[in-house]
């Protein structure tokens, strides 16, 4: 089992929960899209999903497109909105790494690779590896 709080530190003393086994079928790019079924990522071999007449580059712009094709547009926070499912694209200086969904209690859901899904609080996964929180997008829910 992979201790989530020594590649999380933030996560240590922080109340999260593990919502689900780990999986190679899906990413925290689908998840955060609503699709447990695909691994959603910009490669130039096409291997892994990615929608249609988005460019296939690993920049924070094509990730929003790719988000804006579900629906998503920009917003100011991350606070929760009745009526409203936001997403968290987080990146560093490489480009984007991870993406988080809004459940309706307000906290967040991610998928951690190929690890568990968890649910938390949306700056518990900033770190190294996957970067900080820097678009928030929302969709209204129908």
């Amino acid at each position: 089992m992979v201790d989530l709080e020594a590649l999380f530190p933030k996560l240590i003393g922080s109340p999260y929960s593990i919502t689900s086994s780990p999986t190679q079928d899906y990413n925290c790019i689908a998840w955060a899209a609503g699709d447990d079924k695909r691994w959603w990522w910009p490669d130039l071999a096409m291997l892994r999903y990615w929608p249609a007449g988005v460019p296939r580059i690993e920049t924070l712009s094509a990730f929003q497109t790719a988000f804006e094709t579900l629906g998503y547009a920009l917003c100011v926070d991350e606070q929760h909105e009745a009526g409203y499912e936001k997403i968290a694209i987080f990146a560093d200086d490489e480009g984007p790494q991870h993406a988080a969904r809004q459940l309706a209690n307000g906290r967040w859901t991610s998928k951690l690779g190929e690890l568990d899904d968890i649910e938390h609080d949306l700056h518990d996964l900033e770190c190294a590896d996957h970067g900080t929180v820097v678009v928030i997008m929302k969709r209204a829910i129908s």
